[in-house]
């Protein structure tokens, strides 16, 4: 008998045209996912096409890490999973189940410090540290890790280039300058400001693969690439730049966090944070991303980064660009398909179908608005004259 994951559209509507009886579950999921316009085994590309309509229970007992886990499985599929993932998200059905048996990570989310020193080394290790022929297959040729800013540009590069530009004008470099960059990643942002804007970076980053490359790639510039964790840092730099680290900083931690920025900040720097932000400060970390890409990730509201810059910085500036992150990913998972041949035997298909998972998803969620991308432009004591974002 044909595998219904590997029929057309019309074949499969013929399979499906005398399907078993729901259960309670799988009639739930069914009718949640109706008000999204969410079809199962239906002919359109956001469609779910589902093997056997058990997998939707694993959906009602385990909410998206269920969903996700038999996507890897091949429990079930859809022709474009960020289509999927933008309507349900903009439908806000993932608020409408809460599976009782997650509570336990809703509650360790919240009531542990999921990065002390201890935990924080793990990201680096199990994510960063995948290898960095994979990253380069995927990422422009800078290696940058965070969104693109697209406004004007054309292709991935262009876009990464345009924000590191971005970036160092909002924190109006110039030759001479000593910066810091916490949670450095590949050195993208420190190499294009030590050739663009003359400056001199401190790097700190989690990740060895991270380090080793960036030391190679940016051999001969004033660039210093550490491998220590970001509070340990006790010196002082006319600005500092976090592009996509605070993701990783925890809600326990979002305060010692901006201790460690102020301390390390002239009287009369600028500190440009760059991070994805929640909507809603109540919410849990991703059960699913959790486990298998971000481990111990916890993504910020404005009103957590508020609380933890309180009496120590005025905020200067705040700019959402997350909808530019949804071409980000995108173009990110192009990359990776086209290049996957060369890592298949390596990673094997269950990895590409979790990786694809992960981009897609994120891809969705972004377009859907269901989360953001801000960069937060600080000072000590505020800008005298009064700071105008560069355009």
């Amino acid at each position: 008998m044909k595998n219904t994951l590997t029929m057309n559209p019309v074949e499969r509507r013929h399979a499906n045209s005398r399907p078993p009886a729901a259960s309670g579950a799988q009639q739930a999921v069914a009718d949640l996912l109706a008000r999204a316009n969410v079809a199962i085994n239906g002919g359109r590309a956001w469609d779910l096409q589902v093997a056997d309509t058990s997998v939707l229970d694993c959906v009602i007992s385990n909410g998206n890490l269920g969903l996700g886990e038999a996507y890897m499985d091949g429990l079930w599929d859809v022709e474009h999973l960020d289509q999927f993932f933008h309507r349900v998200l903009a439908a806000h059905l993932d608020q409408q189940v809460k599976p009782l048996g997650l509570a336990f990570h809703a509650m360790r989310a919240r009531m542990l410090n999921l990065q002390n020193l201890k935990r924080a080394w793990t990201v680096g290790e199990a994510h960063y540290d995948l290898g960095n022929e994979f990253y380069a297959a995927m990422l422009d040729p800078r290696m940058t890790y965070t969104c693109g800013y697209w406004r004007d540009a054309g292709s991935l590069a262009e876009a990464q280039e345009a924000k590191l530009d971005l970036i160092c004008r909002k924190l109006r470099l110039e030759p001479g300058m000593r910066v810091l960059d916490i949670g450095c990643g590949w050195g993208s942002f420190m190499g294009y400001a030590a050739e663009h804007y003359g400056v001199e970076c401190v790097g700190v980053t989690i990740s060895r693969e991270q380090a080793e490359w960036a030391k190679a790639r940016y051999a001969g510039l004033p660039l210093e690439f550490r491998l220590q964790d970001y509070r340990a840092i006790d010196e002082r730099f006319d600005r500092i730049a976090s592009v996509g680290m605070f993701e990783h900083v925890g809600r326990k931690n979002h305060r010692k966090y901006m201790e460690v920025a102020h301390r390390c900040l002239a009287d009369d720097g600028l500190f440009l944070l760059h991070t994805i932000g929640k909507n809603q400060r109540s919410s849990t970390p991703d059960p699913w991303i959790d486990k298998y890409i971000f481990p111990n990730g916890d993504l910020p509201s404005i009103g957590q980064i508020g609380d933890a810059a309180d009496g120590l910085f005025v905020v200067e500036d705040l700019h959402n660009f997350g909808a530019d992150y949804d071409k980000t990913l995108m173009a990110w998972h192009a990359n990776f398909e086209a290049a996957w041949p060369r890592f298949a035997s390596q990673l094997g298909e269950r990895f590409r179908r979790m990786w694809k998972y992960y981009l897609l998803s994120c891809a969705g969620a972004f377009r859907a608005r269901d989360i953001q991308l801000w960069q937060w432009v600080l000072s000590k004591e505020g800008v005298a004259d009064g700071y105008v974002r560069p355009e």
